[in-house]
């Protein structure tokens, strides 16, 4: 099965499920019991494959996460509860105090808070304009330990020059976080510019139904753990290539407890298994949005990758295979923000992205608030920048929804 939609949809199948289910069945244990007492010590110490204790390992999950793998093209997958908790207990396990984060300062609101706070407990973070190789080279010190990126900037739409930050990383011995969130495995795999993890978002394009949180970490297997010294020494046993997602989930979703539900791991997986179908549709619908806006009078810019004059539209030409579902524009100082929104029918009034429905949120006045105005302005998002997360609806009535919006 080489399809990426055939690997995905038939992956479950590649190990035996009880009674010749097609998928998964939910799981909804805790506990696992053994009738020999050395064989539950043997799973506990990793000497043998099996379940100890929910926190940690289910079926359900297990499967997931092996689904995952494939389609990140990577070795092995942690999952967990939100796609917050996957980027905090990565970097929980991996960073001690004294260690120094590059990450791109076009970053998810949610996220940015998370490294303000990890700056404030010891771990320093420079944030930088990662469309340029040379802005986070830069940023290195001495005591840098990882660079962070995110494919597509939300909500501005910038793309961080991956390949580029790839190939620093892997001349100085950087560990590589991307966050493929934006663009999901559809569209891109970072593992093609030496992304040594990748953390994807489960809630937005890999569910797709916004019934489910959830996210995960992939190892890519190509970086080399053995020289990485904030390894545990009861972490460094097997393959030095697996030494890090080890850690990430004995020591970090452990001690965390920021674990998947059953429930949840089986409507991710599920939705899944339309991730292409979903994505090339909302892109589509996307485009042809972008089009319609980069021509109306009461829109001042429209930022999508996917249109000619972005600035990095080469670069995302080059890397994805679609330009993905989510744009912003700004309107023009005499249109009203609350009037044009409240005046959208068929796309919804709401945060989230990557549901099959289109989204619409003002962004300055919702998840990029408690930034401030001085951050917004630093990160470029105008007190009137709208995002859209376009959904799977029929373009037409996407469009003829903008344009009563707009006449009316």
């Amino acid at each position: 099965m080489k399809g990426f939609t055939t690997k995905i949809v038939h992956n479950d199948r590649q190990d035996a499920i009880e009674h010749g289910s097609l998928h998964k069945p939910i799981h909804a244990n805790v506990a696992y019991g053994y009738a020999d007492a050395k064989e539950l010590a043997a799973v506990f110490q990793g000497e043998k494959s099996g379940y100890s204790y929910g926190r940690q390992v289910n079926p359900t999950i297990t499967a997931l996460e092996s689904k995952m793998t494939v389609m990140e093209d990577g070795i092995a997958s942690v999952c967990f509860a939100t796609g917050m908790a996957a980027i905090g207990t990565t970097m929980f396990s991996l960073l001690r105090a004294g260690d120094h984060l590059v990450s791109s300062a076009f970053l998810f609101g949610n996220t940015n808070s998370l490294f303000n706070t990890f700056d404030k407990m010891g771990i320093g973070v420079n944030f930088v304009d990662a469309t340029s190789v040379a802005a986070v080279a830069a940023a290195v010190t001495e005591k840098t330990k990882m660079v962070f990126i995110e494919t597509i900037a939300n909500p501005r739409t910038q793309i961080a020059d991956l390949q580029g930050i790839g190939k620093f990383c892997a001349q100085r011995g950087l560990v590589y976080v991307v966050d493929n969130t934006m663009t999901s495995p559809y569209l891109f795999q970072p593992k093609t510019v030496g992304a040594s993890l990748v953390v994807n978002s489960l809630t937005k394009y890999i569910g797709g139904h916004g019934n489910a949180l959830g996210g995960v970490v992939t190892e890519m297997g190509s970086y080399d753990w053995s020289n990485f010294t904030n390894i545990y020494p009861e972490y460094q046993r097997g393959e030095p290539q697996k030494w890090g997602i080890t850690q990430i989930k004995k020591k970090g979703l452990r001690d965390f407890g920021a674990s998947l539900g059953p429930e949840a791991a089986h409507h991710i997986a599920m939705g899944a298994e339309t991730l292409a179908l979903r994505v090339q549709r909302q892109s589509d619908n996307a485009m042809a949005m972008c089009h319609y806006l980069s021509n109306h009078p009461q829109v001042k810019k429209v930022y999508y990758p996917g249109l000619s004059e972005h600035a990095q539209h080469a670069r995302a030409t080059d890397l994805f295979r679609a330009y993905g579902g989510l744009f912003s524009f700004e309107l023009q100082p005499e249109v009203d923000l609350w009037q044009f929104l409240n005046r959208l029918q068929v796309i919804v009034k709401s945060s989230n992205l990557g549901d099959n429905r289109t989204l619409a949120i003002p962004v300055a006045h919702t998840i990029y608030f408690e930034m401030g105005a001085e951050r917004r302005a630093s990160m470029g998002i105008d007190e009137s920048l709208i995002r859209i997360s376009s959904g799977i609806e029929d373009i037409r009535d996407l469009l003829a929804d903008l344009d009563e919006a707009f006449a009316r």
